[in-house]
């Protein structure tokens, strides 16, 4: 709930909420409508208070857009219809969704092109984005991820290209096979509405050590956005404060020199 306050603590103008958090607050009031508005007022407030713009809300946890069972899928889409209300509320421009369900590109791709649409379509009347991160499996996979963008052709369904996340596939915890990364980048920007710079650790030089923060930005000035970046850590050596604030030097630094 303090969100905001650490945020402006931090220097930091906007934020990027994610709604799994705010689960256990929401239960407690018995998930219901009223719950859902006493929590929105006071993110808002606090918002206000603190002087951040509320960006976008992640949305986790709510159903699989991309399952072959029709009638989850359908579920999940009425699922996530309550956080672009959030979001519309709250003042963000977007809500960042998952395509979990498949591991079956060609059913993959059609199931998530049919969620998307019926999501997108409800968001457009809220003045809502719907995007789509690279998340693991499928989602990482940038060439087919924007086929589904495509298949969509919605002016309000874009992509949210993470810096980090290109995994297609895992064993025993470890990535077995990984897309391109600065290539995949470059092909999720021009349907992106947002950016997540992840970070894992950095060198004397604040260097992030697996990844060129150099490359990434010039890719994604040269694709014309001009959003906020999101800062996200996910480093074990520093403390997440220390992370956070690492990853947010670097982007200046290397920002300012484009």
């Amino acid at each position: 709930m303090d969100f905001a306050k650490k945020a402006n603590e931090m220097g930091f103008d906007g934020i990027e909420y994610v709604s799994q958090l705010y689960t256990p607050i929401l239960e407690k009031g018995g998930s219901s409508d009223i719950a859902m508005k006493n929590l929105l007022d006071s993110l808002k407030a606090r918002s206000e208070r603190y002087n951040v713009k509320n960006v976008l809300i992640m949305v986790d946890n709510e159903g699989d857009l991309a399952t072959p069972n029709e009638k989850d899928r359908n579920l999940a889409v009425e699922n996530h219809k309550k956080w672009v209300d959030a979001a519309h509320f709250l003042g963000c421009h977007s809500i960042r969704v998952n395509l979990f369900g498949s591991n079956d590109a060609k059913i993959w791709k059609n199931n998530s092109i049919e969620s998307l649409k019926k999501l997108g379509e409800y968001a457009s009347t809220k003045g809502i984005n719907v995007l789509v991160e690279n998340h693991g499996n499928l989602t990482s996979n940038a060439e087919l991820l924007v086929e589904v963008m495509e298949g969509v052709n919605l002016p309000n369904v874009g992509t949210l290209p993470d810096y980090g996340n290109f995994c297609i596939k895992r064993e025993d915890n470890k990535c077995t096979e990984e897309y391109p990364r600065y290539q995949g980048i470059e092909e999720m920007m021009p349907y992106a509405k947002a950016v997540s710079a992840k970070s894992y650790d950095f060198n004397d030089e604040g260097q992030e050590t697996t990844l060129d923060y150099k490359k990434i930005l010039k890719i994604v000035k040269d694709a014309g956005y001009t959003g906020f970046i999101g800062v996200e850590y996910e480093g074990q050596r520093l403390p997440a404060e220390e992370g956070i604030m690492a990853t947010k030097k670097l982007l200046i630094a290397e920002g300012s020199k484009l």
